[in-house]
């Protein structure tokens, strides 16, 4: 049952997410100041890199990337959770 729950609520999740930076993109100027700041170093990492590291770099980015998605999700839904368990706290202590 878990795990039908999961991957029906990843497409959620996935849209929720991109909505969620988009947002950060346009209304917090500090990260898209660190974004920006955090490509530049990467593409001073990529230039200065001799070209037998390409690919090795490249599959960092990759890996980095596929551990960042997997804890977003988890941290959606540990919050998920967490508002689920307070709301049946909350009903519960109302009786």
């Amino acid at each position: 049952m878990k795990e039908s729950l999961e991957s029906l609520a990843e497409p959620l999740i996935r849209t929720r997410l991109e909505l969620l930076y988009n947002n950060l993109s346009h209304t917090q100027p500090d990260y898209t100041q660190l974004s920006k700041e955090s490509d530049h170093y990467f593409q001073n990492i990529r230039q200065a890199l001799p070209e037998q590291l390409n690919q090795t770099l490249f599959l960092y980015e990759d890996t980095q990337l596929s551990m960042q998605t997997l804890l977003e999700r988890e941290i959606y839904l540990q919050g998920f959770r967490d508002a689920l368990q307070l709301m049946n706290e909350l009903h519960i202590n109302s009786f």
